[in-house]
């Protein structure tokens, strides 16, 4: 029996088209936020001045009316005005492609994990989190254009690696939106709640998890950590992997929710976490039936690769000869 399911030709074609709008509208997003805010002229006693503001009114000035100015002005308003036309025309095409996948039955990825690994994105906090364990599967199947067996992507909690080496950046990040990391996911579900007696778990009222966890705290990571300053935010567990993990190669792939939304997920190169899910399974002190499933994903993703993304695979160079030009002795006169 295989340990994959094709999408069909009409699926395929419908996930291709449907992906290329969602990047489109990734990048038109990231066009209309370096415009945003506003350029007005403002005259003083002075004389008048080109004024550019921010989204939160703070000011700056560009410098006194002149061609300069002027040119500056109207490059802006440009700008800004097709930047938020395009962004308009894509919206409406994604909002097109989503009700068309799930009219395909293109995704299969649990809607509220779209919506996590969105509302993260769209509070500029991507970059800081790896999506590991079982989830990850789906970005390699999306990426194969196949479906594993359903034993091999069966969880109801998805967990998020922080990258500790990003936690200036995310904390100003949190800082300049004034709020916390659940907040942030209680935009995709406001039914998320902290478990009680694990405060890196947030649990919503059916049942589903999100586990935010760290590599082993270094000499510099500071020990314990909360994402935020607010009270109730989430204390990211240490698990031994996590260095391991922060250092595999990374890989990314946009990923379809049964509702057909859709989202980017990244996490770690297949093999890589194929490899730390071997050596998993080779642990005798974990749990049995874990160390089954190890194995299952281990080779349900070996063989993923080989069969549909060899480009992926590791290339062996040949290894050369040594030159014996520059050992060679010369001969005698």
């Amino acid at each position: 029996m295989s340990s994959f399911t094709e999408l069909n030709e009409s699926q395929l074609r419908q996930f291709i088209d449907a992906e290329a709008v969602f990047r489109g509208h990734e990048e038109a997003t990231e066009q209309v936020l370096a415009v945003r805010g506003s350029m007005i002229w403002k005259t003083t006693t002075s004389g008048r001045y080109l004024v550019r503001t921010s989204s939160k009114g703070a000011q700056k000035s560009l410098g006194r009316d002149g061609p300069e100015q002027q040119r500056i002005y109207a490059d802006f308003h440009a700008r800004k005005g097709e930047a938020e036309t395009r962004l308009r025309a894509l919206a409406e095409q994604l909002d097109l492609q989503e009700r068309l996948n799930r009219a395909q039955r293109v995704g299969r990825v649990p809607g509220v994990v779209i919506n996590v690994l969105s509302e993260i994105a769209a509070a500029g906090l991507g970059e800081s989190f790896v999506v590991i364990g079982t989830h990850a599967l789906y970005a390699y199947e999306a990426a194969a254009g196949v479906r594993f067996q359903d034993g091999a992507v069966a969880t109801r909690d998805v967990d998020l690696l922080f990258n500790m080496e990003k936690r200036l950046a995310f904390s100003s990040g949190l800082a300049r939106l004034d709020t916390s990391l659940l907040s942030v996911l209680r935009r995709a579900d406001p039914s998320f709640r902290l478990v009680e007696d694990q405060k890196y778990t947030a649990q919503n009222d059916s049942g589903y998890q999100v586990d935010i966890v760290r590599r082993v705290a270094g000499e510099h990571d500071p020990h314990p950590y909360r994402m935020s300053g607010f009270e109730e935010d989430f204390w990211p567990v240490q698990v031994a992997m996590g260095s391991r993990l922060m250092g595999a190669r990374p890989f990314e792939h946009v990923v379809v929710a049964t509702t057909g939304a859709m989202a980017l997920m990244r996490t770690i190169h297949p093999l890589d976490f194929a490899r730390i899910k071997r050596d998993l399974a080779g642990r005798i002190d974990r749990e049995p039936l874990k160390r089954r499933k190890d194995l299952m994903q281990a080779e349900a993703i070996e063989g993923l690769v080989s069969q549909y993304l060899p480009q992926l695979k590791e290339r062996v160079e040949p290894v050369k000869a040594p030159d014996q030009s520059a050992t060679r002795r010369r001969p005698k006169p």
